[in-house]
This record gives C-alpha cells, structure tokens and sequence, in this order.
C-alpha cells in the first residue's frame, strides 16, 4: 500500500472512531507498528491529526466525517492487489458488446470497471463505488437496486423483497468471495447474503472471482453450493487438489499469473 494511501485511511479511520491505538491500525491496515507510528508522526507534526500516547486521535471533535468510501472497502481493495486486478482483468474479457450483466459488490468487482471500457454493455449493481466509476469513465447502461447505502461495504442494499432487480435478466454475474471451497461459496458479512442470492436468480451463469488465497477458505455463512458456480477465476497459486475439486464439480476455472506483490 502507498504511504499516501495508508495515511488517508488512518485519518478516515480516526475520523470515525475519534481515536485509534497503534495495535488497532497495524491490525487494520497490514502494516507494521514502525511503519504506523512513523505515519501518525508524520500526520501530526502536518496538523492533520493528534499524536497520543499508544495511538492518535482526530482533529475532527464536532461530528464522525462520513466517507463515501469507507476505510474498510479501501483495505480490502490493497490487498492482494496486483494478483486481483489481473482477475478482474480476465472476468471482463468475459463480457461481449451488448451483455447484459450483473456485477456484484466487493472490492475484486470493483477493479473490472477498468477493463470494460471496450464494450457496451447493460450493468446491474449494488456497488455504488462502481456505478459511480462506470457513469464517469464509460457509456455503459448502469442499474442500481433500491435500498439503503452501507459505507463500510461500499454496496447498497434493499429491506424489501420486492425491489427492481426483479426486473433485471443477465447472462452472467460476478461475484468476489471471503472464501470458496468443497463447501460452497462463502460470505461473511450476513448483510450480504439475501442480496447476493436474489441477484443470483436473476443470472445464467455465475462467475466467482477468488484469488489462491481465498481457495479453501471458511467463512460464516454459505452463499450458494459449487452446483451453482459456471466459472472460477483465480491465480497460479491455487492448490491443485482443490482446482481439481472444483473441475469435478463441472465448474469452468480460469487461471491467471500470480503478481509479485508489494
């Protein structure tokens, strides 16, 4: 992660809690205790935040500063981040002029906004990070679903059973996982789980964006069986034994080179 980037998230992060530890923000940023405490110095001899004893706190005392992109989505997206931008790279090569798909939220997702520039498409999505990407940066039709925004996910989600995604065909959607394995296809966050499977009945196909170190992987609660999976996409580092689990599951895998990561 660059230092200008791990330094905005520790000042997102101080302006929703008011106050960090130097252990919470090596916790949160896969950083070291060195490389944080240098940043709160840095940070504070700027007048950015307030250096304390153990930790930092905001500048900011009158109210909690709402970020449209929470620190939490920003330090999912640096992870692995290099390897994950070549899979979203491979997910949108998927796509054909004139599709109509669904591409669900999460910080994998997020990085195939990049790569469909080259065609026109018709896109369904609960990320309203990547709606906003894709509304200034392409001519792509963008749908979003109604419902309530939740920061921390970068996603917007529905209370309703009814809502517009009803109305809604795709030949594919995409979808990032904490983890996918003999199990099935992992999530989590409970939030997530209704809007993912009532996405998924609105698909042909599902395609599974999963970097190696996310192949095996428990999680809380189980989105949907391997049965239900067309296509995984990971990286050279995947475990073989499980590539050839997910094969005997008829599940189309796609590989791309593992990136040296920073």
């Amino acid at each position: 992660m660059l230092e200008k980037h791990r330094q905005q998230l520790i000042k997102n992060i101080l302006d929703q809690q008011q106050f960090a530890s130097v252990k919470d923000l090596t916790e949160k940023l896969n950083a070291s205790e060195a490389t944080i405490r240098r940043d709160i110095r840095k940070l504070s001899m700027s007048g950015e935040i307030k250096k304390i004893r153990g930790g930092a706190e905001s500048i900011n005392k009158d109210a909690k500063n709402k970020h449209i992109l929470s620190s939490p989505f920003f330090v999912d997206k640096e992870k692995n981040s290099e390897t994950k931008r070549l899979i979203a790279q491979r997910a949108a090569e998927l796509c054909q002029d004139g599709d109509s798909v669904i591409i669900n939220g999460g910080s994998s997702t997020y990085m195939m906004g990049e790569f469909l520039s080259g065609v026109h498409l018709n896109i369904l999505t609960n990320s309203f990070v990547l709606a906003n990407y894709l509304t200034e940066n392409t001519d792509h039709q963008i749908t979003l679903p109604g419902g309530e925004i939740y920061r921390e996910q970068g996603i917007i989600l529905s209370s309703y059973e009814k809502d517009s995604t009803e109305n809604y065909f795709a030949s594919m959607m995409f979808m990032g996982t904490p983890g996918i394995g003999k199990f099935g296809v992992m999530e989590s966050d409970p939030l997530l789980i209704r809007s993912e499977q009532k996405l998924h009945k609105q698909a042909e196909k599902l395609v599974i964006l999963a970097d190696s170190s996310k192949l095996g992987t428990r999680s809380n609660f189980v989105v949907c069986s391997l049965a239900e999976v067309d296509v995984l996409i990971t990286d050279s580092g995947a475990d073989p034994e499980l590539l050839a689990c997910f094969e005997e599951n008829e599940i189309e895998v796609l590989i791309v080179d593992k990136a040296a990561e920073e």
